[in-house]
C-alpha cells in the first residue's frame, strides 16, 4: 500500500508540475503591455562597408507584436551580401539610392548579355564572349517600400554617392515562419562570425549574433561542397565560398563598381510610373511587384494642406502583400500638426520615426496611457492592435513610416469627421458624457477635418511656451 500511494503521489505531483510548466509558457506568451517605451537599437554589427543595427527583439513590446526590426547602412560600393530569413519582411529606404536582386526559386534568368544570343553558352564560353544572365535588378530610391517574402534571397548595393540606409521589419509571428519568434537570417556568403569575434565582445554583441549568422555553406565539408559546385570544381574555390579566412563580414567592399546588366533607371522609373495599375490578375511570382514608393506627395491617400498627408501601400496596390501579410503607410505632419486618435482594427504596428519628431500618446484597454513621451529620429515605438494613439509634430514636423502585421490594415479614428462620434446621436452623447445638447453637437461636429488636423490654438500656444 505504501508503494502504491506513493507511486500515486508521484502521478499527482508529476501531473500538476505538466500544468503549471503549460501554464507559465502560456503566461510567457500573453501581452501584458503596462508601458511602452521608444527604442532604438541595442546591437551593432560592423561589415567592411557598412554596419547593421539591431533592435532588441526580446523587449517584450517586439515579442507581442511579434515583429524583429534591423537597420541597415550600406556605404557607397558596399554589397550586402545575398540573404533570406525565416519570416516575411518589408523594408524602407530611408537614405540613397541602389540596386536589389530578389532571388525567387524557380524563376529564369531573365536579364541576358547580347552576346548570348550568339550561340550556345559552351560556344560563347569558348569564344571567350559569355558575359552573364540573372534574375531582374531593380533599382531602390529614397521612399522606397520593398516587400519580401520568407525564405527568399535578395542581395543589395550601393551604387550612389552617399550612403545607402534601410530599415527592416520582419514579420515573426506570421504563419509563414514554422520555426519560433526568434529572427534568422541565412547568408549565402561572407563569414559574418569571424568578422565579429572581437567586435562582439566589445558592442555586446551576443543577441545580434543570434539573428547574423554565419554563411550556410560554412556547415557542408570540403569535399561535399566541391561536388555540390559542380563537376571539376577545386577545394581551394569551395573554400572561398566557405568563407575562410574572410574579414570582410556581411556586407563587402566592391573595389571596381558592380557590374550588372540593368535597364537605365530613368527607363525603370518611367515604366513603373506608366504601368502601376496591377490588379493581382496579371501577375505571377515571377513578374510580380516587389517595391513602391510611398514618399511621393502625388500619391498620397488623405492630404490637408494646412496639416500633412499619409501614403498608405497595402495589398490593393502591391498584390504580393496579401501573401506576406504586411502593408505598410507613411505620414507627413507640418509643425505642430495632429493625426487624429484612431486604433487599428486588425493589426499591430510598428512606428519608425523618419525625420523630425513628434510627442506620442498610446491609451490601452483600460484607458491608462502606455506611453507619452517624445518620439525622435530613428527611434520605434510598437503599437498594439486596438490601443489608441495620437501624435502631434514638434516644431520642426514629424515623418514616420508604420509597419503594419495585416495586408490591408484598418483604422478607425476616435475624434473628426469619420469618427464613431459623427454616427452617435446627440442625445447619446449628452447622456454619455453628461453635456448639455450644445455642448454635444460641437463634439460631434466642430472637428470637420477626417485624419490630419491643423494646429488649434492651443497647440499654438504650448509650442510658443
Amino acid at each position: 500500500m505504501a508503494k502504491l500511494f506513493l507511486l500515486s503521489l508521484g502521478i499527482f505531483l508529476l501531473f500538476h508540475c505538466c500544468l503549471a510548466i503549460e501554464y507559465e509558457q502560456e503566461e510567457l506568451y500573453e501581452c501584458r503591455i503596462q508601458r511602452l517605451t521608444a527604442q532604438e537599437p541595442q546591437y551593432r554589427l560592423e561589415a567592411e562597408a557598412g554596419v547593421s543595427e539591431v533592435w532588441d527583439y526580446t523587449d517584450q513590446q517586439f515579442r507581442c507584436a511579434g515583429v524583429a526590426a534591423l537597420r541597415n547602412t550600406i556605404r557607397p560600393q558596399g554589397l550586402l551580401l545575398p540573404v533570406y530569413t525565416n519570416a516575411p519582411k518589408l523594408y524602407y529606404v530611408t537614405q540613397g539610392r541602389g540596386i536589389l536582386g530578389v532571388l525567387m526559386p524557380g524563376c529564369p534568368e531573365t536579364f541576358q548579355s547580347m552576346s548570348q544570343f550568339q550561340g550556345s553558352r559552351e560556344q560563347e564560353e569558348e569564344r571567350g564572349r559569355f558575359q552573364d544572365q540573372h534574375q531582374k535588378v531593380h533599382h531602390l530610391k529614397k521612399g522606397d517600400i520593398i516587400a519580401i517574402p520568407a525564405g527568399v534571397a535578395l542581395w543589395c548595393y550601393n551604387d550612389g554617392d552617399e550612403d545607402l540606409v534601410t530599415v527592416l521589419v520582419q514579420h515573426t509571428a506570421s504563419d509563414l515562419n514554422q520555426l519560433d519568434q526568434n529572427p534568422r537570417h541565412f547568408f549565402l556568403a561572407g563569414n559574418i562570425q569571424r568578422s565579429q569575434k572581437q567586435r562582439g565582445e566589445r558592442y555586446g554583441l551576443r543577441g545580434g549574433q543570434q539573428i547574423l549568422a554565419d554563411n550556410v555553406f560554412k556547415g557542408f565539408n570540403m569535399e561535399a561542397l566541391a561536388d555540390v559546385l559542380g563537376f571539376g570544381m577545386d577545394t581551394e574555390t569551395a573554400r572561398k565560398v566557405r568563407g575562410e579566412d574572410d574579414q570582410r563580414g556581411h556586407i563587402v567592399r566592391v573595389e571596381q563598381g558592380l557590374k550588372v546588366i540593368r535597364p537605365p533607371r530613368i527607363r525603370e522609373e518611367l515604366e513603373q510610373q506608366e504601368g502601376g495599375g496591377y490588379n493581382g490578375l496579371e501577375e505571377t511570382i515571377c513578374s510580380a511587384t516587389f517595391i513602391q514608393n510611398i514618399d511621393n506627395p502625388a500619391e498620397a491617400d488623405f492630404y490637408n494642406p494646412r496639416a500633412g498627408r499619409l501614403t498608405t501601400v497595402n495589398s490593393l496596390k502591391v498584390p504580393i502583400l496579401t501573401f506576406l501579410q504586411l502593408s505598410a503607410m507613411k505620414g507627413v505632419l507640418y509643425e505642430n500638426a495632429m493625426m487624429a486618435p484612431l486604433w487599428r482594427l486588425n493589426a499591430n504596428s510598428v512606428v519608425y520615426a523618419v525625420r523630425g519628431e513628434a510627442r506620442v500618446q498610446i491609451v490601452d484597454h483600460r484607458g491608462e496611457t502606455v506611453f507619452d513621451d517624445n518620439l525622435r529620429e530613428g527611434q520605434m515605438v510598437v503599437v498594439p492592435q486596438n490601443f489608441v494613439v495620437v501624435k502631434q509634430a514638434g516644431s520642426r514636423g514629424f515623418e514616420w513610416v508604420v509597419f503594419n502585421t495585416n495586408d490591408n490594415a484598418l483604422f478607425s479614428t476616435a475624434a473628426g469627421r469619420t469618427s464613431p462620434l459623427r454616427g452617435i446621436p446627440v442625445g447619446v452623447l449628452a447622456n454619455a458624457y453628461r453635456l448639455s445638447q450644445e455642448e454635444a453637437r460641437r463634439i460631434k461636429l466642430n472637428r470637420d477635418e477626417a485624419v490630419l488636423f491643423q494646429p488649434g490654438s492651443r497647440s499654438r500656444g504650448r509650442a510658443s511656451a
